[in-house]
């Protein structure tokens, strides 16, 4: 099949992302998700990141004006069905993927791909839920989409090859570059991340540095371009802990135990930037690390 029209489900930091460069290469875009005002931060956000690349003269007014022409939202998950592509970018929880799944199912065409922009969830045990578990595959994007060039694609153990040669296509044509990985928790990129991350959580928990010496040592002794902490903020320390979370149950090894300090931080509600606080406090002019 030509892929032409893309649902993508939940228009948060990711969907809008996703939504915005399929709309830019061309494909119409329905956008999803429970909230009109999640809705409306979506399209905002999504232009003003398209304003940014207009002055930056990586595209044209007239391309920006099109690309939001082409993006349509609604609340009503029904409406995604008649697409050919179906991206469900939610809360990183299986079982609020697994009841967006469930939603869609009735209304989908019997060719429609699913697909799941999770980070670590089994891409075979989702599939397996649905009516088309071949036609189901895992679609990676990296944070922020418009800017990161590569994208993780995992297929289920039934996942066919028609589908795909259909994703890589469609990876290419916005621009992207694919990379395939097994379906093993968190796959390629987050399973060597997250863990840096969580050890860089126990070197704060066990005093071995602070907030602002661990993200100077990494970014200035590894020539990484954000600290470990700093971009634990930027992912959501919610998003991190549920996948050491998939880690340490999918593999049952004790390496991949959740820092307890971590734990602490979600628990209180600091879940990083999108919070106002995590290991830095936003809320005012500068950031400021909070241990």
């Amino acid at each position: 099949m030509t892929i032409e029209t893309v649902g993508v489900v939940g228009a948060g930091q990711m969907g809008n992302g996703i939504a915005h460069v399929f709309a830019l290469s061309g494909f119409g875009v329905i956008l999803t998700d429970v909230a009109p005002e999640s809705l409306d931060k979506a399209l905002t956000t999504i232009t003003r990141n398209l304003d940014r690349q207009v002055s930056r003269e990586k595209i044209t007014a007239e391309q920006k004006d099109a690309a939001l022409a082409r993006i349509r939202t609604t609340l009503d998950i029904a409406e995604l069905g008649q697409t050919d592509l179906v991206i469900e970018a939610a809360t990183e929880r299986e079982s609020v993927k697994q009841s967006i799944f469930d939603s869609l199912l009735p209304h989908l065409k019997p060719e429609t791909i699913l697909a799941t922009n999770t980070s670590s969830i089994s891409i075979t045990r989702l599939a397996s839920r649905t009516d088309r578990p071949e036609k189901f595959i895992g679609v990676h994007f990296m944070n922020p989409v418009p800017v990161m060039q590569l994208v993780e694609l995992i297929r289920g153990i039934a996942t066919d090859e028609a589908t795909y040669n259909e994703l890589i296509g469609v990876i290419e044509t916005l621009g992207k570059t694919p990379a395939s990985a097994e379906d093993f928790p968190a796959f390629i990129v987050n399973r060597i991340l997250i863990p840096m991350i969580n050890e860089a959580v126990y070197t704060l928990y066990e005093g071995v540095g602070n907030v602002r010496s661990i993200d100077m040592a990494m970014k200035l002794g590894a020539n990484h371009p954000m600290g470990p902490l700093e971009l634990a903020d930027f992912i959501g320390l919610d998003t991190c802990l549920a996948i050491m979370n998939v880690l340490h149950d999918g593999l049952a090894d004790t390496k991949y135990r959740p820092c307890p300090l971590l734990t602490k931080y979600v628990e209180a509600g600091w879940l990083g930037r999108k919070a106002g606080r995590g290991f830095y406090d936003y809320r005012g002019e500068t950031p400021v690390p909070t241990r």
